[in-house]
């Protein structure tokens, strides 16, 4: 164990960056006017690695790894077994026994609470628990949810809906749409669109809610598919429903979410150019964004090109950026002189990680850093680290992500090897699920401090290390 730590300390230098200094410090001192909160699905440290190497030809370059706060973050469910530094790294395998899943760790992260696998902010006993975005309605402040993945998915979801099954996507987007407070939403899940972006014939709509919501954007025009089949009834089914959807659709779905008798009605964008259009400017009072693609933005469009490096296949030109998303959701939250609260996810990682494909893991973690390169610039030019809180982090590793023959007689662990910028680097996969991996987690501004109050223990590579409740512990305190 002692050759292990030092093998790492070595290693991995820039990533053993916690601190275990506790201050005592008042949340209400402490409280940021806006949290923004940036959550990677299935990023682990070498994940961030992996993209480093690519877009920089080293690590330690990203500019959250240049946050004051710099930690681990464990990630188990209420089934689950907490993260034990000796156990992790005494047995190559124990990263992978019972591993959280994204409506548990996300619902740990939004709510301070842990629950079983599958739940959307509901206890063991599936009872509503409060989350994050809750508690900033409560206090007058903005709130949204965006992803590059359907907006319905877990991450996303469990800031806004409250569901015990996370497969339960009617339910959850019409609780988003047509229930909740939110003044932003955006993501992916269009009934008319393949995953590569192309138009379907038959158009299910599994993720935005009913057939209702969406056709009250379009001027109560009947869709049809590119061969001029009217989209039958059973297809609305995986948003919702004909009812909810029509209502999106014709620009009538929304409920009052301030309490003056007047329902405040959702616009909705689907085009790049209407997302590029709010980033500046003015907004309406509520944005739903529902890019053209049918699961996620970039992750699954044209896999049939040889040159398998990051970016080689042409982006789907129609969708945004997690950048574009982001801007244009700041620009609509901002208006609120209390505040606001956004999260933001690159939700593809994982998927990419589950595949082992390393070149689209890599675009969609650059994709990642850019849109938190673009929210810092924001902070830095229309309000402030005085009264802006940014966290960076993960809801769990996937893919058990090392360098090339690891697990090994002679040396389990081993770093990833870099290449050269804009080359892939060398890596190896063990596992097509996700592990119980420490993840980083990042911040910086207003309130940043308190994290440092919450750490659960010390690990021999990755440092210090808090549990992903006290992200809502924290964040709902304030």
């Amino acid at each position: 164990m002692k050759k292990l730590a030092v093998f790492f300390i070595g290693i991995f230098l820039l990533q053993n960056c916690g601190t275990s200094e506790k201050t005592t410090i008042s949340n209400n001192s402490h409280k940021p006017k806006n949290v923004i909160l940036f959550i990677s699905d299935g990023c682990g440290f070498n994940h961030v690695d992996a993209a480093s190497y690519y877009q920089f030809g080293k690590t330690g370059q990203q500019i959250y790894e240049k946050f004051p706060i710099k930690l681990g973050m464990s990630t188990h469910y209420s089934g689950g077994v907490a993260y034990n530094p000796d156990s992790a790294w005494a047995d190559f395998s124990w990263v992978k026994k019972k591993p959280t899943d994204s409506a548990a760790s996300g619902t740990a992260i939004a709510t301070g609470e842990k629950s079983y696998k599958g739940a959307l902010s509901v206890d063991t006993l599936k009872n509503s628990l409060e989350t994050i975005v809750d508690r900033f309605e409560k206090e007058g402040k903005s709130t949204g949810v965006i992803s590059t993945v359907p907006f319905s998915n877990a991450t996303p979801a469990v800031f806004v809906a409250h569901n015990e099954n996370r497969q339960n996507y009617r339910d959850i987007a019409e609780e988003m749409v047509m229930k909740s407070k939110t003044d932003v939403i955006m993501g992916g899940g269009h009934p008319f669109y393949n995953p590569d972006g192309t138009l379907v014939s038959e158009l299910a709509e599994r993720y935005v809610g009913h057939k209702e919501i969406w056709d009250m954007n379009n001027g109560g025009k009947p869709i049809s598919s590119e061969d001029g089949k009217v989209l039958p009834e059973s297809e609305y089914r995986y948003v919702g429903g004909k009812e909810v959807w029509d209502k999106l659709s014709n620009g009538t779905a929304g409920n009052d979410i301030d309490g003056d008798g007047e329902i405040d009605y959702w616009t909705m964008i689907q085009d790049r150019e209407s997302f590029q259009k709010y980033m500046t400017g003015e907004t309406p009072k509520r944005l739903i964004g529902v890019f053209k693609s049918g699961q996620a933005s970039q992750v699954e469009r044209d896999t049939t090109y040889e040159d398998w490096t990051p970016f080689s296949a042409p982006f789907i030109e129609t969708i945004p950026t997690l950048k574009e998303m982001t801007l244009s959701a700041i620009n609509v939250l901002d208006e609120n002189k209390n505040g606001f609260f956004l999260m933001a996810e690159g939700g593809a990682v994982d998927w990419a990680a589950h595949d082992h494909v390393l070149n689209r893991t890599i675009e969609e973690q650059i994709d990642f850093n850019l849109a938190i390169e673009a929210a810092c610039n924001w902070v830095e030019e229309n309000s402030s680290w005085d009264e802006t809180l940014i966290i960076v982090t993960a809801d769990h590793e996937t893919g058990y992500l090392l360098g090339p023959n690891s697990n090994s007689n002679s040396e389990k662990w081993k770093p990833l090897k870099g290449n050269g910028k804009g080359k892939m680097p060398s890596v190896e996969w063990f596992s097509g699920g996700h592990t119980n991996m420490l993840v980083p987690f990042y911040a910086k501004g207003k309130g940043s401090e308190l994290f440092l109050n919450s750490i659960k223990g010390k690990d021999p590579v990755y440092g210090d290390f808090i549990d992903n409740t006290d992200i809502g512990k924290i964040v709902k305190s304030f």
